[in-house]
């Protein structure tokens, strides 16, 4: 850890660090899965599903900075070279070689849940370490996250 006037105590910024370093490593992994869908997506609705999808990656890159930002910010060091993502994300790999609009729509979907859910249990564990404001980050990651959620899931047609 790096010295710091935060006044936050070393264990609770170490686990704050940690967390927040699992979590960058994963939104590195959703960014890139968010681009590939975006570059491989086809079908009747291709240009409103392309457009989502990269609008969808630039909400996710901009969580990746606020990840890594709080990390430094408390002392640590941010993880987020495409090695350490590669080797940490928690995210199940994306599938290659789809193109279909409703695979690509029903695999992206699965993955931001799947880190929504992540973040909802990140609050809770850094509320539980004594750091408000981590958890607070990842209370607007999991909002967000949310939000391109619905906004994915409303390009599946109703059942």
């Amino acid at each position: 850890m790096q010295p710091t006037r935060n006044t936050l105590s070393e264990n609770i910024r170490s686990q704050s660090v940690e967390l927040l370093n699992k979590h960058l490593a994963a939104a590195i992994d959703l960014h890139a899965q968010m681009k590939q869908a975006h570059w491989n997506v086809r079908g009747p609705g291709f240009i409103a599903t392309h457009e989502l999808f990269d609008k969808v990656a630039k909400a996710v890159d901009a969580y990746t900075d606020l990840l890594a930002e709080r990390a430094a910010g408390l002392g640590g060091t941010a993880h987020g070279t495409i090695q350490v993502a590669a080797e940490r994300s928690f995210l199940v790999p994306y599938p290659l070689g789809i193109a279909d609009e409703v695979r690509h729509i029903f695999a992206v979907s699965g993955t931001l849940a799947a880190f929504g859910q992540s973040a909802r249990e990140a609050i809770d564990l850094a509320s539980e370490f004594g750091d408000a404001n981590t958890a607070d980050l990842f209370t607007e990651i999991s909002r967000g996250i949310d939000q391109q959620l619905w906004f994915v899931e409303s390009h599946a047609a109703p059942q």
